[in-house]
Parts: structure tokens; sequence; C-alpha cells
């Protein structure tokens, strides 16, 4: 199987689209691309898991049924679920399902996503991924700052 690679550079935002719906992955692809991100669309789970290890994309938007009819067939979503964090903590995740209620902390806690968004609310992506990236940048910096403080007081 051949995969396409775009060059990252170091002022690149990559985001990583998994999305099975041509019209949520049209709406998505648009959004993020006015909001400046470098966009990558994996075909399956082989092609996902494949690019998601090869870059440090910024953000992923996954469907719940991305290549299943199930979410418990969604190979790519149980793999992130079970991957730990530190591969996939530079990574801002949302998961676009039905099922969900845009941006329920709870729910986004269960899935083990920063966010989830309702596909009937795909209309107000933008300001969903652009507070969620906010969200998950003042934390990872109060996160890092306290990692440093601790690194520095033990030595």
């Amino acid at each position: 199987m051949a995969f396409d690679f775009d060059f990252i550079l170091a002022t690149d935002r990559p985001a990583l689209l998994a999305l099975s719906t041509m019209q949520s992955l049209a709406t998505v692809k648009a959004v993020l691309s006015s909001l400046g991100y470098k966009v990558h669309v994996a075909s399956n789970h082989e092609d996902f898991l494949f690019r998601f290890g090869r870059v440090q994309y910024q953000l992923v938007v996954l469907e719940e049924l991305f290549a299943a009819s199930t979410p418990e067939e969604n190979l790519t979503l149980r793999q992130l679920k079970q991957m730990p964090m530190s591969q996939r903590r530079h990574a801002v995740s949302i998961l676009i399902g039905e099922r969900f209620r845009t941006l329920d902390p709870m729910q986004a806690f269960l899935e083990s996503f920063h966010a989830v968004v309702n596909s009937a609310d795909l209309e107000s992506f933008g300001p969903v991924v652009q507070q969620t990236v906010a969200d998950h940048d003042l934390f990872i910096q109060t996160f890092q700052e306290t990692h440093q403080r601790l690194v520095h007081s033990a030595a």
C-alpha cells in the first residue's frame, strides 16, 4: 500500500482526519483549512495508524463509525483508547458521533478524548476546535510548568 505524505514544516499545524461520511469530511476539512491546519485524511484504519505513528499531529478528528458499522468495530477508536498517553499527548483529539452532546466533558472523558461533537453540530465545528485547542494548550502549559518545578526541586 502506498502512502502519500506532504512535507511537514516546523510552522505547520498538521491535523489528521478519520471520517467516513463525505459530508462530514468536507465540512471538517474546510473548517480546519480555514483555521490554518495542514489536513491529512486517513483512508482506513491501517492508514490512520501509519500516519499517526510518523507525524506529531496537533489535531486528530475521528468519527465514531470510521470504517465501521458500530463503535466496537472501529479499530482506530479502540487503538487510540488503548494507546498510552505519552504517545498521544501531543494531539488534541475530537470524536464525532450521533450519540454525543457537543462539548460534554464527561462523555469526552469516558471516551478518552479531549472533546466530543454531535454529528448534527458540525456547522459550529470551528468554534468547537478553537475552544478545545485553547483549553488543551492552557492545561498542557500548566502541566509542563508544574513538571519543570518538580524536576528542579528534586535536583
